[in-house]
């Protein structure tokens, strides 16, 4: 017999629920409002004011994402409930090491929302206002390479002693590029993900097929921080238009891996973000030839053979991401609200599969690392410059 897989009403007035239950117990008489719901296909996140304080509530169910619990990974909603309110009280849950996370970065004096409360698999935090590096790229698409330095010198803290032990002992290793690529096309929703709807799916196919042959090739120091979940839109310079000051970071997931994993991903989600929505002009190129700066940068002093494996690495920790994502947006369930972006870049799936097939061809074919980072960036300006 079919199983019916979970609503997403009935997700989201259980999380909305447990929000305002979970308030209640850690301000004892407050006056608690819930606010808008913010899209997301990872975890459950709302606005929320206490006694006229804005917080921002986040609720993870079972660990995993939005998007799974509606596919019906996790099981029926009388299964996912009664799961839901053992993981809650768990330690070790994925908020819980969140919260220790956001301590660490405090520690390494990096700017970070601060914690207001955390109880029962709920975490509330202090909004943090100013611009996302999505906004400012967008607006000033000729700072691209100026703004991401400043992003990648702020976690070279992460590198501290101190920082490091801490971020072992609370490790999110299931946020890495590879991790969330291992879940999506290894296990139970693999056949979700492959089975892709309309033009895209073929293309996607044949790029999901080369990567599980070179998924291997991430290899290099698995010693170096990483944040793990370096997207633009988690990285805000508060109250600066003009990110003159120093930035802070949402949804920290970090753990040990390979120095490009974080590139990776950050350059993932901007090309994302500006094959949806192109900059104006010159823009696209300018963006482009901002990432290749910062990876010029990152890259002086290597070795020719360091620099070679280092780019590979690059790209093939990029173009899985791009596929994690960009497969999510496409089998999101129904009823599921979807942030503006995904809805944006599904609206240019043609395209973003493009990029994706060449790019990949490329690796199939095992280009040189200079060469292959050079052709990934062209095909990115390509795309996003149709």
């Amino acid at each position: 017999m079919h199983t019916p897989v979970p609503s997403p009403t009935d997700v989201m007035t259980y999380a909305s629920g447990w929000i305002e239950h979970t308030a209640a117990g850690l301000w004892p008489g407050a006056t608690v409002r819930l606010g808008p719901h913010i899209p997301s296909v990872t975890a459950y996140v709302r606005r929320v004011e206490v006694d006229d304080r804005p917080l921002f509530a986040k609720v993870s169910l079972l660990g995993v994402s939005l998007a799974s619990v509606l596919r019906g990974v996790c099981g029926d909603w009388a299964t996912v409930k009664a799961r839901q309110a053992a993981y809650a009280t768990t330690p070790g849950g994925l908020l819980e090491r969140e919260t220790i996370q956001y301590g660490i970065l405090h520690t390494a004096r990096l700017g970070a929302p601060r914690i207001a409360g955390y109880a029962d698999g709920v975490l509330f935090t202090e909004p943090v206002n100013g611009p996302t590096l999505t906004d400012l790229i967008g607006k000033q698409p000729h700072r691209t390479a100026e703004l991401l330095a400043t992003v990648v010198r702020e976690l070279d803290s992460l590198g501290q002693p101190d920082a490091r032990a801490l971020a072992t002992a609370a490790a999110i290793p299931e946020r890495s590029v590879q991790a969330t690529f291992a879940r999506k096309f290894n296990g139970i929703s693999a056949a979700a993900c492959i089975a892709l709807p309309g033009d895209a799916a073929p293309a996607l196919q044949t790029v999901i097929s080369r990567l599980l042959k070179l998924r291997g090739t991430i290899t290099g120091s698995q010693r170096d921080v990483i944040f793990g979940d370096l997207k633009p839109e988690h990285v805000l310079f508060p109250d600066d238009d003009d990110a003159g000051g120093r930035p802070a970071f949402l949804d920290p997931g970090l753990s040990l891996g390979h120095p490009a994993m974080d590139l990776g991903k950050l350059i993932s989600r901007l090309v994302l973000h500006v094959l949806a929505v192109p900059p104006q002009g010159a823009g696209v190129r300018a963006v482009v030839g901002g990432i290749g700066q910062l990876t010029d940068t990152t890259t002086h002093g290597m070795t020719s053979a360091v620099r070679a494996d280092w780019l590979w690495q690059l790209v093939v920790l990029w173009l899985m991401d791009t596929v994690n994502i960009f497969t999510t947006y496409l089998t999101a369930p129904q009823g599921l609200p979807l942030p503006e972006h995904a809805r944006a870049v599904i609206g240019q799936a043609d395209t973003v599969c493009t990029m994706l097939e060449r790019t990949s061809a490329a690796l199939e074919a095992k280009a040189e690392g200079p060469a292959l980072w050079r052709l990934a960036l062209d095909h990115a300006a390509t795309a996003a410059g149709r």
